[in-house]
């Protein structure tokens, strides 16, 4: 993977993708909310992050997870999701999917942004229509961001690798529980897959 971070992340070939930051997992629908508090700092530095990417005409895209109301065509095959549908089972209260995937006020959406849901599965890399998009936009790196550490990210970000991507993790732009098996992560996994950066890092270079 080459070194050279500014021609890594060249506008001309770069997007920024944010994971799953959306109200049911970082906002105030959500019902992860250990990861949602970890992850209120990644959430203000991906706001910034993506306001000086579009003025760098760098594309971004969210990712969000958008099943259907009764949940057909979602699959129940890990302990994630059945966890997830038996607490909402016991709330006791129905979360509009379409509100429940709207991204948290700290991160804007422009009109110029992609937002693409999934109704299945683990990674937005998957059947999802993301890599088509991203290879007709020509992109050959993804700075990658959002939530979580502990399933979403290393999932994409393997997912992109295998596809041809380089992939930028700015360390301070994802979150996971506990915060330090997130450091874990990106320190033991994500490294070796991935080029470690910051936010401000990026914003120097696209500003």
């Amino acid at each position: 993977m080459p070194l050279d971070l500014t021609a890594l992340v060249d506008p001309e070939h770069t997007a920024v993708i944010t994971s799953e930051i959306q109200r049911s997992v970082v906002g105030d629908l959500t019902m992860l909310p250990d990861l949602a508090q970890l992850a209120t700092g990644a959430l203000d530095n991906i706001g910034r992050l993506v306001k000086v990417a579009r003025s760098a005409q760098v594309p971004v895209m969210h990712c969000v997870y958008l099943p259907r109301p009764d949940g057909k065509g979602t699959s129940q095959n890990t302990r994630m999701a059945a966890a997830l549908k038996r607490r909402a089972g016991e709330s006791g209260s129905t979360i509009d999917p379409v509100a429940a995937a709207e991204v948290v006020d700290a991160v804007t959406v422009e009109d110029s942004d992609i937002v693409i849901g999934r109704m299945h599965g683990m990674s937005p890399m998957n059947d999802t229509g993301v890599d088509p998009v991203l290879r007709n936009l020509g992109v050959t790196t993804i700075v990658l961001t959002g939530v979580s550490l502990n399933v979403a990210i290393p999932n994409i970000t393997m997912d992109a690798v295998n596809r041809g991507y380089h992939v930028v993790i700015p360390r301070d732009a994802v979150a996971g529980v506990p915060a330090d098996y997130g450091e874990a992560m990106l320190r033991n996994t994500l490294s070796m897959l991935a080029f470690l950066t910051t936010t401000d890092e990026l914003i120097s270079i696209w500003s």
